[in-house]
């Protein structure tokens, strides 16, 4: 059964693993650092983590910066798992996207507005 947490400073690399195979572009400095403040959530199952929120302080709630899951493990509900464990410890969680993931967060709720770059905003709150 897949349970999430906050991630432990020693899963770091396993995080950074799995958003590189995501091929998000995050500031790897950045990620220790959420991942030991406590901003960083992971799924895991048997010891193992199979995915990632890493999040940023927002004015309210926060700002998903990446969210990622293993590719075998994708369509299983681990990333609903990590937004929802995030909006119930915030309230209100900001995300930017592209077309590619769009139904993912329209399937979670979130309020979405494209931006001129033709990124999207994506709000949910509780």
């Amino acid at each position: 059964m897949v349970h999430v947490r906050t991630a432990k400073p020693e899963e770091i690399d396993a995080l950074l693993a799995i958003l590189d195979a995501a091929i998000l572009e995050t500031d790897r400095d950045a990620v220790r650092q959420s991942g030991s403040d406590g901003r960083t959530l992971v799924a895991v199952e048997d010891g193992r983590v199979l995915g990632a929120a890493v999040t940023l302080p927002a004015e309210r709630g926060v700002r998903l910066d990446a969210i990622a899951v293993r590719k075998r493990r994708q369509g299983q509900g681990i990333g609903t798992a990590l937004v929802e464990r995030l909006i119930d410890r915030h309230g209100r969680v900001v995300a930017e996207f592209d077309e590619r993931v769009r139904p993912f967060y329209e399937s979670l709720g979130f309020e979405i507005r494209e931006r001129e770059s033709g990124r999207y905003h994506g709000v949910r709150t509780v």
